[in-house]
């Protein structure tokens, strides 16, 4: 074998070995510390306040949030301990309304033209232990989940839960889990809830059970 037959073919070993080093350390690199590095966040946010507003120039809701993060290529955002305030829209879609269910029978004969707190557009405020807002205006909240309301003349005072949907293009709220109910003089257990933030309407597709409070007047 001359020596530039020996030359050539080192240097084919060599690049094999080193080829070979490579694809090994490229299969030592587990499928997690892949996605962690697609997971990074591209903005980050401390003690988030923060305002939005439709087109028309109508205040949508606002956010405090401990911590935000922005993750571009997966078109999500994460929040912990985020506070919603979340304002009725100023439009009516008879069409659209939810049918009204059990909880609609409380408030009695009751319409909304007899309760002047109708004519005023009170917020509501949601706050969870963490939540994902994804592109399409859709808010997955997660842990510790309670919805209030300011407006002290509401059917519907509070809601917990552990799981909820929020559409904030409608201002509709849902979760599949079991919720609790809180209102005026009841407090209400079940799972499916459907709840109009506009129209204070509420749907719970399975009641389990209804506590009202003792009238001692």
């Amino acid at each position: 074998m001359t020596r530039t037959n020996f030359l050539s073919l080192l240097v084919l070993l060599l690049g094999a070995m080193f080829y070979g080093i490579i694809e090994w350390r490229n299969s030592q690199i587990l499928p997690g510390e892949n996605i962690d590095r697609e997971l990074t966040p591209d903005f980050i946010a401390e003690a988030l306040k923060s305002d939005v507003f439709t087109k028309s120039g109508q205040l949508s809701h606002a956010i405090i949030a401990d911590r935000m993060e922005h993750y571009a290529k997966l078109e999500v955002t994460h929040f912990e301990l985020p506070n919603y305030t979340l304002y009725p829209k100023k439009f009516s879609n008879k069409d659209s309304e939810p049918k009204r269910t059990s909880i609609d029978n409380l408030a009695s004969n009751t319409s909304a033209s007899d309760n002047p707190s109708e004519t005023i557009s009170y917020p509501w405020m949601l706050s969870a232990n963490e939540a994902t807002l994804y592109k399409n205006n859709r808010v997955i909240l997660n842990h510790r989940v309670h919805l209030r309301a300011t407006d002290k003349n509401s059917l519907i005072q509070e809601i917990h839960c552990k799981y909820l949907e929020l559409d904030l293009n409608t201002n509709i709220i849902s979760s599949d889990q079991t919720v609790m109910v809180q209102g005026k003089d009841f407090t209400m257990y079940g799972s499916g809830l459907i709840i109009d933030l506009n129209t204070k309407q509420m749907t719970l597709t399975e009641h389990v059970r209804t506590i009202y409070k003792k009238n001692n007047s």
